[in-house]
């Protein structure tokens, strides 16, 4: 069966079955299309989809994270976001403790308008928990709503080609030790002294308190301004913590953030504090923000955007 095709018919059954389930509205649609930013309904389906049984969990080495990979890439293809390289496949053998897995990363780049040279990477990780004595640990918060905020960057820069070169990077195994980041950097395609910001985006779609974190600029003082300049959309509160300046949690090596850190490449890492299904199998689409989410992205973009217009 095509894989376009596969893309298509899980979009329409996300569609056709929320009519008995929650439906996929979007309250916050005319605000965010006045940008014409990005669909926030496919934005949803994204993560429905992704979070889906359908994909046990996405745990790394497993055929749900397998159809997770297949699914990613055609979903890069339909907004013509080719890969960063020969293929959008970056393949990666590790072992953790007695077991020894075979990751994947995705990569895909569109190369920048006035600094080809020049990268901003722009990541998220697809894999999850997997299947845990009998039960599937969907992952939709973590991470399936970084990766279908990847998707609906790919479908920004169709009508917003972006100054600087940008890698989006869905990289694999984050749950078991941030590798797929660690070896990202270790064998980067580009110069890796080329790639001057790391975005990265885990844990986004919801929070009680509208609360969105932005980590970073406590270590990279020069994107504190811009992270304060920028306007949040609906009711989001953009707040800049959990940086170890605080006393709050330090999430500096929180996520996969931590290996570009490592490499001194500065860094924002978006964020939401942990609640009650993180690491759980309700971790699901039900339990998502839909209006907090859909404008997490849109701030998320709004940072990216002014960023972009600098020369890092």
């Amino acid at each position: 069966m095509n894989n376009r095709y596969i893309l298509c018919l899980f979009l329409a059954l996300v569609t056709f079955s929320n009519c008995k389930n929650q439906p996929v509205t979007s309250k916050v649609t005319v605000e965010i299309s006045n940008q014409n930013w990005f669909n926030a309904d496919s934005l949803l389906q994204h993560v429905q989809v992704l979070s889906s049984d359908v994909f046990e969990g996405r745990r790394t080495g497993t055929a749900g994270a397998e159809k997770a990979k297949t699914y990613i890439i055609e979903a890069l293809h339909l907004y013509n976001v080719g890969p960063l390289g020969a293929h959008y496949e970056q393949h990666f053998d590790f072992k953790n403790g007695n077991k020894e897995y075979k990751g994947v990363n995705i990569l895909a780049g569109i190369k920048g308008t006035e600094y080809p040279k020049e990268y901003i990477v722009l990541s998220a990780h697809y894999d999850h928990e997997g299947i845990k004595n009998g039960k599937i640990y969907n992952g939709a918060d973590d991470d399936a709503s970084g990766i279908s905020a990847l998707i609906a960057f790919a479908e920004y820069f169709q009508k917003n080609p972006p100054k600087h070169s940008v890698i989006l990077a869905a990289v694999d195994a984050e749950e078991l030790g941030l590798v797929g980041s660690k070896y990202f950097v270790e064998n980067s395609i580009v110069p890796i002294k080329s790639i001057k910001l790391n975005i990265n985006m885990d844990m986004i779609s919801r929070s009680d308190k509208n609360e969105l974190y932005a980590v970073g600029s406590y270590h990279y003082k020069q994107l504190d301004p811009v992270i304060k300049s920028v306007a949040p959309t609906g009711n989001i509160q953009l707040t800049i913590g959990h940086d170890g300046s605080d006393h709050l949690e330090d999430w500096t090596y929180a996520s996969d953030h931590a290996s570009f850190h490592e490499k001194h490449i500065p860094f924002i890492y978006f964020g939401v504090e942990d609640h009650e299904d993180y690491h759980q199998p309700t971790d699901d689409f039900e339990n998502i923000h839909p209006d907090f989410y859909k404008n997490a992205v849109h701030t998320i973009m709004a940072v990216f955007q002014k960023l972009d217009t600098m020369q890092l």
